[in-house]
């Protein structure tokens, strides 16, 4: 299923994000990240800046065009944020994660443009198994993006799909910072919230 709501004009993905550290953290400085994250789903937004570029980066070498690679990383994060308390620290690198879901999320986007265009002389796969329960979840996540209140759904796109800093919305929509991130906080808790509760 397409992601709905992307704007015809998008900014262009940083090509270094400002807050990045020169290096990325140690593993039991990015194990405090990760956790803070899940009792605090607004201190999300460390791990996103610290692992954009990587994960955009891996995307965008695996599929053909800019807009296909942001569309993909918008997923990968959304899908990260939903399950982040369902991530177990085992010692790997977070953005091990991270890249596993942009690797499913790079063969479920090709695998449906297979069926959607495919080839005379490409037949296809008859061992293939589609990834349905990932697929809905995908769906459902943004589904559930488009039904945030307007403000809420606002702010979720334009820090997550496009990229921009709390300091930019807050200018874009004429509010303070700090009512930028409650907005942020409250969209991710309804998100969670309703993700966490199926299809009910």
């Amino acid at each position: 299923m397409k992601a709905t709501g992307r704007p015809g004009k998008k900014k262009a993905p940083p090509k270094s994000p400002a807050p990045r550290k020169a290096s990325a953290p140690a593993q039991g400085a990015e194990r405090l990240l990760v956790e803070a994250a899940q009792s605090d789903p607004a201190r999300f937004d460390a791990l996103y800046e610290l692992h954009f570029e990587r994960v955009y980066g891996f995307i965008a070498g695996r599929v053909r065009d800019r807009a296909t690679a942001e569309d993909l990383t918008s997923e990968v994060f959304y899908k990260a944020l939903a399950n982040l308390r369902s991530f177990e620290w085992r010692g790997v690198p977070f953005v091990a994660w991270l890249l596993r879901i942009a690797a499913n999320a790079v063969i479920d986007r090709s695998q449906r443009a297979s069926r959607e265009h495919p080839l005379a002389d490409d037949p296809p796969d008859p061992g293939f198994k589609p990834d349905l329960r990932a697929i809905e979840h995908r769906a459902r996540l943004f589904q559930l993006v488009q039904r945030l209140p307007e403000t809420q759904r606002r702010v979720v796109h334009e820090r997550f799909v496009d990229q921009r800093s709390i300091r930019e919305i807050a200018e874009r929509l004429g509010k303070s910072e700090g009512a930028i991130k409650q907005l942020q906080l409250r969209a991710i808790e309804r998100l969670r919230a309703q993700m966490e509760g199926g299809h009910a």
